[in-house]
């Protein structure tokens, strides 16, 4: 009797057990949702072009993709490939805008610019100097990473330095060159020179660049947030405005100077507002290449 009456609460526990852990199996398949495949994000980032030895591969059929040498200049010279680019295209009929930001990268209004334009789906062009370069490589792949084009702005902005002669000119552009193909392994055909050329450059200067394969770009539309008087974002949206309104001729080539390196948190507000007055205006969004036409 008492081994029967041992069996049956033996048999009884054991159900009770089962019975715990199929509830408790139960709930964790309740509580754990079915796990879904992931949606990969669209991918929106255009590929570069890296320009063939001859350079002729070089076109202006697509206006959102960066172009870059995937040599040195010189490598080149020790390879004894041709450094003259081919001719800039004629502006169309087509409203297209470049926004271009310079004296970048920084740790935080880059990343910032960059969260911007990501959000509105476009791309930009930025001017950079070496010197920031070396200290914020990761954001320097990041730009390069997400579609944008890259542009040499000298090593670190040194007027005395820089406009010293056209060899001064071009040692800094080398130099910050290097700096960008040990980051990226390539580099970029485009510059622009700080605070612009007038003033600047003579003839010599240009005569330099176009020697060692370099095409420079200025501007035609500026928000002027790098002003003396600090302009604060509604500033430099009706800078914006007022200059589009006033040279209807540039809206086949607009090309719209901002700064996204330190202290320039006012064009980061700025920033989706200048993006929402182009595109209410239907403008197409380019990146410059070396066959941009020029600013002027």
């Amino acid at each position: 009797m008492k081994l029967r009456i041992m069996l049956l609460c033996s048999l009884a526990l054991l159900l009770f057990c089962s019975g715990c852990t199929s509830d408790q199996s139960s709930q964790q398949n309740q509580e754990s949702p079915t796990t879904e495949p992931v949606q990969a994000e669209e991918n929106t980032s255009a590929q570069p072009l890296l320009a063939a030895d001859d350079l002729l591969n070089i076109s202006p059929e697509n206006l959102e993709t960066p172009v870059y040498d995937r040599y040195t200049i010189a490598m080149r010279r020790e390879k004894k490939l041709p450094l003259t680019l081919p001719a800039q295209a004629p502006a169309t009929a087509e409203k297209v805008v470049y926004l271009t930001f310079d004296d970048g990268p920084d740790q935080k209004n880059t990343p910032a610019v960059l969260d911007i334009l990501k959000e509105n789906n476009i791309h930009a062009t930025f001017f950079v100097l070496g010197k920031n370069a070396e200290l914020y490589p990761e954001v320097i792949r990041r730009i390069q990473a997400e579609g944008h084009a890259i542009g040499n702005h000298s090593y670190d902005h040194d007027y005395k330095k820089l406009y010293a002669s056209p060899s001064a000119y071009l040692a800094e552009m080398q130099k910050t060159d290097d700096i960008l193909y040990g980051i990226l392994g390539m580099r970029p055909f485009i510059g622009r020179a700080p605070g612009g050329t007038a003033g600047h450059f003579n003839k010599s200067f240009y005569a330099a660049l176009k020697e060692n394969g370099y095409r420079e770009y200025g501007w035609n539309i500026s928000t002027a947030d790098a002003a003396p008087n600090h302009p604060v974002a509604p500033d430099l949206i009706d800078n914006v405005l007022s200059q589009i309104e006033a040279r209807p001729a540039l809206a086949s080539h607009s090309i719209v100077l901002m700064h996204s390196s330190q202290n320039h948190e006012e064009t980061v507000k700025a920033l989706p507002t200048i993006i929402k007055i182009f595109k209410d205006r239907d403008y197409h969004f380019a990146v410059i290449t070396p066959l941009t036409p020029d600013a002027w």
